[in-house]
């Protein structure tokens, strides 16, 4: 990535991440990979519960691809970054990987679907969520 992404969540490694051979299990990154999602919309006012209340929309996983590299270990503490590639009318492209310091341990691409609450067919993003997205991407590639 030759820029800084959008947003960075910092993950300790605990005891409960690991397997047997005391690395961090590799479904780990992925969890740890929603909540910096997760926390990339909270830190833009985007909470997921109110989405869902006032929008009736919910956000699944429509594809997603990891590359696992190096593992982590006990006590790590990582950085899960998030950025993104586009928004689109009913879908996010993330773009995240996780770092122990500078050394890249894994990196993927999720693509996200916005679904109707009640019926979970494909439901547009709310345009103030579009707009504020597409906003932070343009600053982003202002930088």
């Amino acid at each position: 990535m030759s820029f800084a992404p959008i947003f960075s969540w910092p993950v300790r490694i605990y005891y409960e991440d690991t397997d047997a051979g005391g690395v961090v299990y590799h479904t780990n990154y992925i969890k740890f990979m929603e909540r910096a999602r997760t926390e990339f919309l909270r830190s833009q006012g985007i909470e997921l519960d109110v989405m869902e209340q006032e929008h009736r929309i919910l956000f699944a996983i429509r594809a997603l691809s990891v590359e696992y590299r190096r593992p982590a270990r006990l006590n790590d503490l990582l950085r899960v970054t998030v950025d993104f590639d586009a928004v689109r009318s009913a879908s996010l492209m993330f773009r995240q990987t996780v770092f122990r310091d500078d050394e890249l341990l894994c990196d993927g691409s999720v693509r996200v679907a916005s679904i109707c609450a009640d019926s979970f067919r494909p439901k547009a993003i709310p345009d103030f969520m579009q707009v504020q997205l597409a906003e932070r991407l343009a600053a982003r590639a202002g930088e």
